[in-house]
């Protein structure tokens, strides 16, 4: 869908080229839907043979969801027959899948500063189209990774590589950095009726 924007900024840049600047994307607020939508844009960016690389911040590396799945088995088609993009999936709990070390309760935080240091290293290496850093908002509120080095690092990275962040109350300094940010809002829940979460919408 092909949409005409309201405003044309004065900043010397053509429209081809202001149409590809690489975005920072946060999802964010109370509603179900955040990382999902994320998911979205990473099968989007592997349609489009992009590298697609998802960090998953604080769920429990015992728990796999259904993406996990599905972005596996979509980077080895790519190995296996070329289509698409590489996809790479990473989680913590039981340690960073580049560590190969086991993890506990205690060293969360420890592993989510040594993942995003990680994730530094690869935006500086340019190694991927896309970066999905799911639930990232919560080790930044918690106080494991610094808001400002975060900040920092995303708005001087080099190259063309879109980001996109999902969790709660996210810091108002990466609001106000992002390029597109969108605020879920719960409207109804089936939690609230006593419905726990069930096989195919919550993972």
């Amino acid at each position: 869908m092909r949409g005409q924007p309201t405003t044309v900024p004065d900043d010397g840049l053509t429209t081809r080229q202001r149409r590809n600047r690489p975005l920072v994307v946060v999802h964010t607020g109370d509603g179900k839907g955040k990382s999902t939508a994320a998911f979205g844009l990473a099968l989007r960016g592997w349609n489009q043979g992009w590298s697609v690389g998802v960090f998953q911040f604080v769920k429990s590396a015992k728990w796999r969801i259904g993406e996990q799945t599905a972005v596996e088995t979509l980077g080895q088609l790519h190995r296996d027959a070329g289509v698409g993009g590489p996809m790479e999936w990473h989680k913590m709990g039981s340690g960073w899948s580049w560590t190969r070390k086991e993890g506990t309760d205690d060293d969360h935080a420890a592993a989510a500063r040594e993942g995003w240091e990680e994730v530094k290293r690869r935006l500086a290496a340019q190694t991927h189209g896309l970066y999905v850093l799911d639930e990232f908002t919560y080790p930044m509120n918690w106080g494991w990774v610094d808001v400002d080095d975060v900040v920092r690092t995303l708005a001087e990275r080099p190259g063309h590589q879109h980001v996109v962040i999902t969790g709660r109350r996210c810091p108002e300094a990466l609001v106000d950095l992002a390029d597109l940010v969108t605020e879920m809002t719960k409207v109804k829940h089936p939690f609230d009726d006593g419905q726990k979460g069930q096989r195919g919408i919550e993972w």
